[in-house]
């Protein structure tokens, strides 16, 4: 992982198909599966599909320090409604995060738009109370706004993972949530020779960035999840901030998450979105990591292509007016 300006593509229903991992040869030079959306059962299956189709790497991307919804049933709740948390239809995972949550936490679901609010607390029961119109989906992410809970920086799921990854001669590996030394030690520790790609996606790492990347060669910043806890008109200081440190550590920056969003459903990108590309890499970014793009989009290789396009314009621009 030392070539610049590399592209990384998440697989997922729209990608994990023959067409478009031949396609990917000499232009994505890693590929990422995410365990947050991945069953254990499918894994090896995939793995070995995905080999069968291409030699570019693979990349264990870990659930890690997460709260996440399970839900059987999506649903749109109005504000000031009632939603009960620990029902037949909704629940939160890992299972033990429940008995952390105490009334008058504020709950920050997903990116529709739904907050709710601890108002009655039985047993592993919770009864909230809507605060902000949104949709609750299944497997999304959970942020307490009010309230830092504290998690195991790997999941039972992220170990097993990581086995069966292993024995299938996987030398990628992903940790999500990265928020201190400690979880790169033990991540360091369970994969001591591996390529290791720490994701930055908390305040609390974002703040302590000068220290943690003293101890990896490889970070990300996840502006997504990030966002949830940055104000979204600071995500480009934040991003500003830890890839101009990373530069003066040497270290790789990655950045993630919205570079095409537009492309989830459309044949090309927005002026917006071709700015954003080249200004990450005009800050300096290693490479650019497409996550719902490429791996639900409906044009995961236009995806790529116009990447491609915009890293070459960005080459041509440094070689000929800098």
């Amino acid at each position: 992982m030392k070539k610049s300006h590399e592209i990384w593509a998440t697989l997922g229903p729209s990608s994990l198909k023959k067409d478009f991992l031949k396609f990917c040869k000499n232009k994505v030079t890693l590929l990422r599966l995410n365990m947050s959306h991945i069953d254990l059962k499918r894994l090896p299956k995939i793995i070995s599909f995905v080999k069968k189709n291409s030699d570019i790497p693979i990349c264990i991307d870990t659930e890690g320090a997460q709260i996440r919804t399970k839900v059987k049933k999506n649903k749109f709740y109005k504000k000031d409604s009632k939603i009960i948390i620990g029902d037949s239809n909704f629940t939160l995972y890992p299972n033990e995060v429940i008995s952390k949550i105490k009334v008058g936490n504020i709950l920050d679901i997903g990116f529709d738009g739904l907050i709710i609010k601890v108002i009655k607390k039985k047993g592993l029961k919770l009864k909230c109370k809507v605060l902000s119109n949104g949709k609750l989906k299944n497997n999304k992410g959970v942020y307490c706004k009010n309230k830092k809970i504290v998690l195991n920086c790997l999941t039972e799921k992220d170990l097993r993972a990581i086995k069966i990854a292993k024995t299938l001669h996987i030398k990628n590996f992903a940790l999500s949530f990265t928020n201190s030394v400690s979880d790169i030690a033990t991540f360091n520790e369970l994969l001591p020779k591996k390529n290791k790609i720490y994701k930055i996606e908390t305040l609390k790492a974002a703040k302590n960035i000068k220290n943690i990347l003293k101890y990896g060669d490889n970070f990300l910043i996840d502006r997504g999840d990030l966002s949830k806890e940055v104000k979204i008109e600071n995500i480009p200081i934040f991003q500003n901030h830890i890839t101009k440190e990373a530069l003066k550590q040497k270290k790789n920056i990655f950045v993630a998450t919205n570079f095409l969003e537009s492309m989830l459903t459309n044949d090309f990108p927005t002026r917006g979105e071709v700015n954003d590309i080249f200004n990450t890499l005009e800050k300096g970014a290693t490479g650019l990591v497409l996550a719902a793009e490429s791996a639900i989009g409906k044009n995961p290789i236009n995806s790529i292509n116009y990447l491609k396009k915009i890293i070459n314009s960005y080459l041509k621009y440094k070689k000929n007016y800098k």
